[in-house]
């Protein structure tokens, strides 16, 4: 339903039962200060359809990313069960490392979720020719468990690199040392993770970016590299997609 009609009847029946109408995306958020620039999950203007948001209070980048979210699932799914009852109609989520919370957030809402951009590892595995692995850049790879990448159901072996070491990223989403962000320091620490990806990995024939914070980046890792880039801009965009199929002619 598209805007609360029943498509075919015979009159124009509005359909009640939700206070928001037209907006199927409930995005769950962690609570940070850091600076959403356009392309960031968390800044609504990247989306080109309208999106729910809700802030997990107490989930903060460090007790989620480095800290494994323990404790904050009852947190989760409160707040995704408040987006339904709005009016949303799937959920996602602004953290990759919130896989662990897959199976959990499913069930306890009873609408599509799909909790991180990890998730399109097998889809886009398939497209590669043999010899070739997806490979990952996250925010931290001695955070990212298997744990995290079974619930996403990412192969246990997959070729992966942080920003741990880099000079911005991590220090400003990760550590929050502070609330502005140079926006070149940190693409380039992205853009050089990955080019530690493939220079480690030959195999790498496509790039999958964990961080939800990353989009702002794909374009210029993936010049730097050279291989197809896929991140939660490219996985939200696919979802939405099946909430609101376009209609042609």
């Amino acid at each position: 339903m598209t805007d609360g009609f029943r498509p075919g009847a015979a009159t124009r029946i509005a359909r009640g039962g939700k206070a928001i109408y037209g907006v199927p995306l409930g995005i769950l958020m962690l609570e940070a200060r850091f600076p959403r620039i356009s392309g960031d999950m968390g800044n609504g203007a990247t989306w080109p359809f309208p999106v729910l948001y809700r802030v997990v209070g107490g989930a903060s980048p460090d007790k989620v990313v480095l800290k494994g979210a323990a404790g904050l699932l009852p947190d989760f799914i409160a707040a995704a069960r408040e987006l339904v009852r709005l009016g949303a109609e799937a959920i996602t989520t602004n953290c990759g490392f919130l896989s662990l919370f897959q199976r959990e957030l499913a069930a306890a809402v009873n609408v599509p979720v799909a909790t991180s951009s990890l998730m399109q590892v097998p889809w886009v595995q398939a497209t590669l020719p043999p010899g070739q692995r997806v490979g990952i850049v996250t925010v931290s790879a001695a955070t990212l468990t298997p744990a995290h990448l079974e619930a996403a159901g990412v192969p246990l072996d997959a070729p992966m690199t942080g920003t741990e070491n880099g000079r911005e990223f991590f220090r400003v989403l990760i550590k929050a040392e502070k609330d502005d962000m140079d926006v070149d320091l940190a693409r380039q620490d992205v853009v050089d993770a990955a080019l530690a990806l493939v220079a480690r990995h030959s195999d790498v024939g496509a790039i999958v970016l964990e961080c939800t914070n990353m989009p702002p980046y794909a374009a210029a890792v993936q010049e730097a590299t050279g291989l197809p880039v896929y991140d939660i801009y490219s996985m939200v965009s696919w979802f939405h997609a099946g909430l609101r199929p376009r209609r042609f002619g």
